[in-house]
């Protein structure tokens, strides 16, 4: 509607309306027209629009504007940092039409001449073109695993005589999935190969399949399919050696001869009799990555995994009170009904005002209900903690007497982020020096496969947050998984601890926390070093010490 230059009451009806009704508890497919009706914001047009959709999947206005919209056009829409406007003018000046138009014009230095453009403009579009394809063809782990596993379930259909087994990058949960890669194991390979083949949801590329693999892609998406073929006697280090990445399988095991020629020797039955025949404490499958393990477990210091079922509280969370989508008892309820023992509420702060953040006046209200929810719901708690936008300077946005009344404080950048690795970490360390902040949220502020993170010095940061006593967040949200896994061991031996936080804006948010699991196990965290795997004393007592040193050095 923006981009035709529809009018601006009409624009903010939608908005206003899409706000309301994601807001809302139920599910707009299910209601009434009556219901619908009663809903703030569901007007005339709005409710004839949401039947139209119940009833054909889209509705006339819709079509319209698709109509006279070139297809290329919403391509253009996902890039970063061109809104409609912009678009629009690119689309009349320049004529452009699609992303590939977009990078010759900048390429050609056309787009900065444009009034309200310019060479920064420019760059900058060049920058999220390059970052948007090479992303092409890659997909979240959250997002493609009930399509991996989809596959599964149909090859193991197609091959029931057939050993089959999932590996490569999905067995050892990356968060970036790039191919979907099966191991099938049989006697007689000729018809398991032929059944396989005989998918119709594949294009197969014979050209580069061979003898052993059959490559090809999806075509509901953009994934690439690659089926491994052996014998049942190479099913083990067949296993193996697809599963782990190849600085993995590079690693030296004696000082002589690689984790790779290891596994051809084939001297031995199961995976766990693998790494003993080999002196090595078993390594688990996600952290086969070549970073350090074979040397942890030679010394047997692989140690034991968090896991879902470590963690007693979610911590990091948004209610009504801001932007979130529940109340304040809904989060909570939920949160009990999934057997955790606490729950961290950190609503937005007031910087965040495009998030609804927090005033101090809506503060003392939320405790004040908080406090009364923690009567009520004993021994299940609430704590009180907020989400601090870190300023410009590193400062947090509220003062001292304010930050001192909440429990935790996670603090966390969400504007001005382009910034050069300097002004980042520099900025980061002020606010990790603040007594207040207790845990540092999303590191690098990254969205995968959306937006590169701003670049910051990880040793820095974890160094300053063992200094200060402040816990790294590993923000499960599936976009984020931020802080990397990569850099779990230098926070472990750093003495830092981990927080496992979902960053839930709804109910249905608490369920990313396993994705966080995912992350820190690759990175070899334990229930020890996590904050949220303490019960709910043990965490109550670690937030009133922090507090207690703040105030005995005032």
């Amino acid at each position: 509607m923006e981009l035709h230059d529809e009018n601006p009451f009409k624009i903010r009806s939608y908005q206003n309306a899409l706000i309301t009704l994601e807001r809302g508890d139920q599910d707009i497919m299910m209601l009434s027209e009556q219901e619908l009706a009663a809903i703030q914001g569901v007007g005339k047009s709005m409710l004839e629009a949401i039947q139209q959709l119940k009833e054909t999947d889209t509705f006339p206005m819709l079509e319209e504007l698709l109509a006279k919209t070139p297809e290329g056009i919403l391509e253009v829409l996902q890039i970063k940092g061109l809104g409609p406007k912009k678009i629009k003018i690119l689309w009349n000046e320049l004529g452009i039409t699609s992303t590939h138009e977009l990078m010759e014009a900048c390429q050609a230095g056309k787009v900065a001449k444009i009034k309200g453009f310019g060479e920064k403009t420019q760059n900058t579009i060049i920058e999220n073109l390059e970052f948007t394809a090479s992303n092409s063809g890659k997909w979240l782990y959250a997002d493609i695993s009930p399509m991996i596993y989809q596959l599964e379930a149909t090859f193991k259909a197609l091959t029931p005589e057939a050993i089959l087994e999932i590996v490569g990058d999905f067995a050892r949960k990356m968060e970036i999935i790039t191919e979907a890669e099966f191991l099938i194991a049989g006697n007689d390979l000729a018809s398991v190969k032929s059944n396989v083949k005989s998918m119709d949801s594949i294009t197969w590329n014979l050209r580069e399949s061979g003898p052993r693999v059959l490559r090809g892609n999806l075509k509901e998406i953009d994934l690439r399919i690659s089926v491994h073929f052996c014998s049942d006697e190479d099913y083990l280090w067949k296993k193996l050696s697809l599963t782990a990445a190849p600085l993995h399988l590079e690693s030296l095991v004696d000082g002589q001869e690689s984790v790779a020629k290891k596994l051809l020797k084939k001297d031995y039955t199961s995976e766990e009799e693998f790494f003993s025949t080999n002196k090595l404490q078993f390594i688990p499958a996600e952290m086969r990555e070549g970073f350090g393990e074979i040397e942890l477990a030679k010394e047997n210091k692989i140690p034991e995994l968090l896991t879902d079922k470590d963690l007693k509280g979610i911590l990091h969370n948004h209610s009504t009170y801001s932007d979130g989508k529940h109340s304040l008892r809904q989060m909570a309820e939920y949160c009990r009904e999934l057997g955790y023992g606490y729950l961290g509420i950190s609503d937005h702060s007031k910087t965040a005002f495009y998030a609804g953040g927090l005033t101090e006046d809506q503060i003392v209200k939320q405790h004040q209900e908080i406090d009364a929810l923690n009567k009520e719901m004993a021994p299940f708690r609430i704590f009180k903690g907020i989400e601090s936008d870190i300023l410009s300077d590193g400062k947090l946005d509220y003062e001292a007497d304010v930050l001192a009344s909440f429990d935790f404080i996670v603090s966390s950048i969400h504007s001005i982020l382009n910034m050069d690795i300097k002004r980042a970490t520099s900025r980061l360390i002020t606010a990790i020096e603040n007594p207040y902040t207790t845990i540092l949220g999303h590191p690098t502020g990254r969205l995968l496969l959306r937006r590169q993170g701003y670049p910051i010095n990880h040793k820095a940061i974890i160094d300053a947050c063992a200094a200060n006593n402040v816990v790294i967040e590993i923000n499960a949200n599936p976009w984020r998984l931020d802080l990397d896994w990569r850099w779990v061991r230098y926070a472990i031996d750093q003495g830092v601890m981990l927080s496992i936080n979902p960053d839930a804006h709804e109910m249905d948010g608490y369920a990313d926390m396993k994705y966080g699991v995912l992350v820190g196990r690759k990175g070899g965290l334990t229930a020890e070093m996590t904050l949220n795997a303490m019960n709910v004393d043990e965490i109550s007592k670690y937030f009133d010490t922090r507090l207690e040193k703040i105030k005995s050095k005032k």
